[in-house]
């Protein structure tokens, strides 16, 4: 434990740099006094920690010292390989240096280690968007990745559900996201509005904070030769969790009371949304003597659980509210106008 604890805080230090025994303390979630005595050990070992006295003071390794990767274990060399996804990295213009940082780290790993990360390569693929749907076309996701790395200003036109439907912003791009195949772009309005957004593409915060756009609604990109500073303390994972959760709360406000029969509670989780698929699955109840089982879902409308629920068919019947009952009673006369034949003698009746 401790073992790996000394090569978690050499690391710390080779790719922050300059960390305070507070800072370290907490990454590590030990106390100053460890890392008072991990750093004595570290430098015994002869790694070249050097204290910074002075308000703006700190640890930090000598310029220049570089450790190698054999404190990698073997699961944690495997998963490396994991991680590089060539189709989004290509998309942001990083498939070479994907590549090449793979070459790299394969020539660092002890032979015993390569062969088996090798092997993830030949035995796993990641794919990130979803069944049965097309990519957005994202010709501007490049030179937005480039503006995001260097925190460059840039000037789009967005397009969004409200009027008008083209508005031009400047924006200062703070990082980009991948949500099942789609991107996303968080960025800051240079001059916030509220009217800057819509959602699903973008939501509507207090001035000045981080803001959702969709990147396949950018229609043109222009780079400004301003930059700017990122917000202090910001964290794009923790920052997209909680737009994430909020975005699914507030989309889907209203309730339904449904009955599924044994195959719709089978089929819903693949049929509906994500959303309303973990509701079923968490509120089900126990099923009647029919085999039907009563649930609550979440649903963004009636118009929209109405469609939703017809993809059931005779598998879900609504019991509330009445009004979304009442749409699904219309369009089931409505199907069987369509289909039935009508009443009166059948044609070969004699």
């Amino acid at each position: 434990m401790r073992a790996s604890r000394l090569l978690s805080l050499l690391l710390l230090l080779q790719t922050r740099g300059r960390m305070t025994a507070q800072d370290l303390a907490d990454e590590l979630e030990v106390s100053v006094r460890t890392v008072y005595r991990d750093v004595e050990s570290l430098s015994a070992a002869g790694v070249p920690v050097y204290a910074d006295r002075g308000p703006d003071g700190g640890y930090r390794l000598l310029e220049g010292y570089r450790t190698r990767l054999t404190g990698l274990t073997t699961g944690e060399a495997e998963s490396l390989f994991l991680s590089g996804m060539p189709g989004p990295a290509s998309q942001l213009g990083l498939g070479d240096v994907v590549a090449a940082a793979e070459l790299k780290l394969m020539a660092a790993l002890p032979p015993d280690l390569r062969t088996r990360a090798a092997r993830i390569r030949e035995r796993f693929h990641l794919d990130a968007p979803g069944w049965f749907r097309h990519p957005d076309d994202v010709p501007h996701l490049q030179p937005l990745a480039d503006a995001v790395w260097n925190q460059q200003r840039i000037r789009v036109t967005y397009r969004r559900w409200a009027h008008p439907q083209q508005v031009t912003r400047v924006l200062e791009p703070i990082g980009v996201v991948l949500k099942a195949g789609t991107w996303y772009l968080i960025a800051r309005a240079h001059h916030p509005e509220a009217s800057d957004t819509d959602a699903p593409d973008a939501e509507v915060p207090d001035a000045g904070a981080p803001r959702t756009y969709r990147v396949a609604r950018i229609l043109t990109l222009d780079p400004l030769p301003q930059h700017f500073e990122r917000p202090v303390g910001f964290d794009l994972a923790t920052y997209w969790d909680g737009y994430a959760a909020r975005f699914e709360a507030d989309s889907y406000r209203d309730e339904a009371t449904v009955r599924l029969s044994p195959d719709g509670l089978e089929r819903a989780p693949i049929l509906l949304p994500p959303v309303m698929a973990r509701a079923v699955h968490d509120n089900a109840g126990p099923p009647d003597p029919a085999g039907w089982t009563r649930v609550t879902l979440p649903v963004e409308s009636q118009r929209h659980a109405h469609v939703e629920f017809l993809k059931l068919g005779a598998d879900v019947e609504v019991l509330a509210p009445p009004e979304l009952r009442a749409m699904m009673t219309a369009t089931a006369r409505a199907l069987a106008d369509r289909y039935l034949p009508p009443p009166g003698p059948h044609p070969d009746a004699g």
